[in-house]
């Protein structure tokens, strides 16, 4: 793991925009990283019907995320607003 790049615990699931959020902090800056519910979803191979499913889904592969967030990060696959998206392109 690089440790110029830290993960906090907090996850924000927005239900109605379809993804959750979770922050990263490089070199003392927040980078927002998002992950689509489909994404969570298909990565369980499940169906997510309500935000808690969501944040349990995204408990269960935190570590999975935050390994794919940071690689990104690594990459500066940043979108025009400075954020990350896993499991698809930005938007």
């Amino acid at each position: 793991m690089n440790q110029q790049i830290l993960f906090n615990d907090h996850v924000e699931i927005q239900w109605e925009q379809g993804w959750a959020q979770f922050d990263a902090m490089v070199a003392g800056q927040r980078v927002p990283c998002l992950v689509g519910l489909n994404t969570l979803a298909n990565k369980l191979d499940s169906t997510l019907t309500t935000a808690e499913e969501a944040a349990a889904a995204f408990e269960q592969l935190r570590f999975d995320l935050e390994a794919e967030a940071e690689r990104l990060i690594e990459d500066d696959a940043f979108d025009a607003q400075g954020r990350i998206w896993l499991g698809h392109p930005p938007i």
